[in-house]
């Protein structure tokens, strides 16, 4: 009995091979199964797979190595080496097609007259409703008014005016930076032939529907990478511009206090242009200038295991030992303490009257899984905003040092990105290293928006932004401000 049964089911499987419609293919002799149609598709089906069955059309394809899987197609792509050929197809050049694909349509729909929605079921007409039915008190109808306006912006191209029309078409935005009452912007710029070159574009005639600005520049040039820049309140309130330059061949790195009245017309009435003044300080990763009392006229900056701050008219320096390179700074206000962000994850705070390095004890303490790119001390110094290179973005409470809030979808790998919090409107502003600008409620950490870059995304061409709720003065338009290669735009908001 066990036998006949035995020489049965080996008889079937005789049969089965020999019988192809009873054939079941695998995936690999379905790619390989037109190759043996003819000789003369030889040649094409080095770069071409013949298209799976409907089935798996339907569902995921399967991964093979060496292949793609076209969904638009339903075939699979031979992935080219990437030498020796004119055209090839790599992984690489996939993804970058797919990214400019995603890009096209999201520029296509921030286009479109029709107003974004924020979160369900929220409208102009529904926080009116609510506000008046007493539903909604006045500091959270505020938040939530700012929000509906954001999630409304539409892009407009700013017109920039200079003496030298030719460079504006050559050189490219590097980074822009917004002063404190938000009408002038410090511009670094790369030059086509190499280097850097410095400006200051007036935002006084940033009003719509003109949107005209006046870039002035000064032919103050440098072969070194900016590596922190912020303004520095020397004389008066933003009187100077405070750069981190690294060093190069024999030239040592430098901290530069640059003048913001060496720009032609860019200071106030009256005053008279300042001195540069330039400090040897090799290796500084970041910059913080001080508008502490206790720490008047000084700066400090971050450099590889060691914190300096450096009084600017004595000259006086406190160093501070840490175990990691620093690479962002700020000073608290009401509190002397300087908060440093570490390429090891920490976030640390050093009080600044300590004068004896071994005294110095740190007050706070935080850590991240990655290196620390950008922090932001919020205005009652209760909280501490913080990214990293992982694209983690964190709300700290700075009194149980623990994470309050974590902001959602900000992509960084390795780059160091700025952080922009404006508590009036309670939102978070962040570039990614996707070229993407994204803003989140400060206060829950939804994302309000996503806005893609007008240009191809490049890593070499990450937008730049400034966020005001008052371009141009006191009695300016509230905004963003986005700086990408030779162009910058405005998305406004009333």
């Amino acid at each position: 009995m066990h036998k006949s049964s035995w020489k049965s089911r080996r008889v079937g499987r005789r049969s089965q091979r020999q019988n192809p419609r009873l054939r079941q293919h695998s995936p690999n002799e379905r790619c390989n199964s037109g190759a043996e149609q003819s000789p003369q598709d030889s040649d094409h089906d080095d770069e071409e797979v013949p298209s799976t069955s409907s089935s798996t059309a339907g569902s995921s394809a399967p991964d093979l190595p060496g292949y793609y899987f076209d969904p638009e197609k339903n075939r699979y792509f031979r992935l080219l080496p990437g030498h020796n050929n004119c055209n090839p197809l790599t992984r690489e050049g996939i993804e970058q097609k797919a990214m400019e694909l995603k890009r096209l349509q999201l520029l296509e729909e921030e286009d479109r007259p029709t107003k974004k929605i924020t979160r369900m079921g929220f409208n102009a007409t529904s926080l009116l409703q609510k506000s008046k039915l007493g539903f909604l008190n006045a500091t959270s109808y505020c938040r939530l008014a700012h929000e509906l306006r954001v999630s409304c912006m539409q892009r407009k191209k700013v017109q920039i005016h200079s003496s030298d029309p030719s460079a504006l078409a050559s050189d490219r935005f590097n980074l822009i930076m917004a002063d404190t009452n938000s009408d002038r912007l410090f511009t670094v710029n790369d030059v086509k032939v190499g280097g850097s070159k410095y400006g200051i574009i007036s935002l006084r005639g940033l009003k719509p529907p003109t949107l005209r600005v006046h870039m002035h520049e000064n032919l103050y040039f440098t072969n070194r990478k900016v590596n922190s820049v912020c303004w520095a309140s020397l004389n008066h309130q933003d009187s100077h511009i405070l750069l981190c330059l690294m060093g190069i061949a024999e030239t040592p790195g430098c901290a530069t206090l640059l003048p913001a009245s060496l720009f032609v017309n860019s200071h106030p009435a009256g005053d008279r242009p300042g001195m540069l003044c330039s400090f040897r300080i090799p290796g500084a990763w970041s910059c913080a200038w001080s508008s502490n009392i206790q720490a008047n006229n000084c700066f400090s900056t971050g450099l590889s295991r060691w914190v300096l701050v450096t009084n600017v008219v004595t000259g006086h320096r406190l160093s501070f030992g840490t175990s990691s390179d620093v690479l962002a700074q700020q000073f608290a206000v009401m509190t002397p303490l300087l908060f440093n962000g570490c390429r090891s994850g920490e976030i640390f705070a050093i009080d600044i009257r300590c004068r004896n390095q071994s005294n110095n004890s740190k007050a706070i303490s935080l850590f991240h899984d990655k290196s620390v790119t950008s922090m932001k001390i919020l205005q009652e110094e209760q909280c501490l905003v913080a990214s990293d290179m992982a694209g983690k973005i964190k709300l700290w409470d700075l009194r149980t040092t623990k994470c309050v809030t974590q902001y959602e979808g900000h992509v960084n790998e390795y780059a160091r990105l700025p952080l922009h919090v404006h508590e009036e409107e309670g939102i978070l502003v962040a570039v990614g290293q996707d070229c993407y600008t994204r803003i989140w409620s400060l206060r829950d950490a939804h994302l309000l928006r996503t806005i893609p870059s007008p240009h191809p995304t490049s890593r070499t061409n990450i937008p730049s932004v400034a966020f005001s709720s008052r371009f141009g003065g006191v009695r300016g338009a509230p905004g963003l401000l986005l700086a990408v290669q030779q162009d910058l735009y405005y998305f406004p908001y009333s």
